[in-house]
């Protein structure tokens, strides 16, 4: 302890302890940058890709919003070419997950792939997916729901109210039938234009939903950075 002492007390030791504390404070310093820069037009992360089947081919972490048991009759994980999707058949819920981790404002693009096999002549509703990126008050999701119509045209918009979703028609018709289609959304800005405030900073989580009478599968779900 002597010795340290007087080398904190001459000159050059003075100037060694400044220049180890500089090191320390810099480092320290660019440490946190790189962290914030690592989150700031991050790459892709995969929300889901339906590679894990409980015992009942339901996506393990997924509930039903009214009955997980029926959820899982109209809702099963298939695979095709070594690629696992959800397929939908007559479901009458959405399903949904909380399993997430997802920052919004930092991966604010959404998304998705769908395919539609059979839409029935009646139908309006293909499919939906629901970005859930806050709750309310009394924990209820805020919510904004893309819609695949089969008759309400392209960009059409229709507030839900106080309990139900804004809905937002991002493809609209019946066709194609048998084909993947790749969706894209910025769910970030459609969140803070039409809720008028900023999401979470966590998400709450992801719902899907299939159309009355229509059989269509959910592929990979992922974001990313602008």
């Amino acid at each position: 302890m002597k010795r340290l002492w007087f080398l904190g007390k001459s000159h050059g030791g003075l100037l060694l302890i400044l220049a180890l504390g500089f090191c320390l404070l810099t480092h320290s310093t660019f440490g946190l940058a790189g962290e914030r820069a690592s989150g700031e037009g991050a790459g892709a992360t995969v929300l889901e890709d339906f590679g894990q089947p409980d015992g009942d081919g339901f996506p393990v972490g997924w509930e039903g919003s009214r009955s997980t048991i029926t959820a899982k009759e109209t809702y099963t994980i298939q695979i095709e070419d070594g690629t696992h999707f959800l397929q939908a058949k007559g479901a009458n819920q959405r399903v949904y997950t909380k399993k997430i981790s997802w920052d919004p404002k930092v991966q604010p693009i959404l998304k998705w792939r769908w395919r539609v096999r059979s839409i029935p002549e009646d139908a309006d509703l293909v499919a939906a997916v629901f970005a859930n990126l806050d709750t309310d008050l009394v924990f209820i999701p805020v919510s904004t729901k893309y819609v695949w119509s089969a008759r309400k045209n392209k960009g059409v918009t229709t507030d839900g109210g106080f309990f139900s979703p804004t809905e937002v028609v991002i493809r609209s018709g019946r066709q194609p039938v048998g084909e993947w289609i790749e969706e894209e959304v910025n769910a970030y800005e459609d969140f803070k234009q039409i809720h008028q405030h900023e999401p979470a900073p966590q998400a709450w989580g992801i719902s899907l939903l299939g159309g009355p009478g229509v059989e269509i599968d959910f592929g990979t779900l992922e974001v990313s950075g602008p």
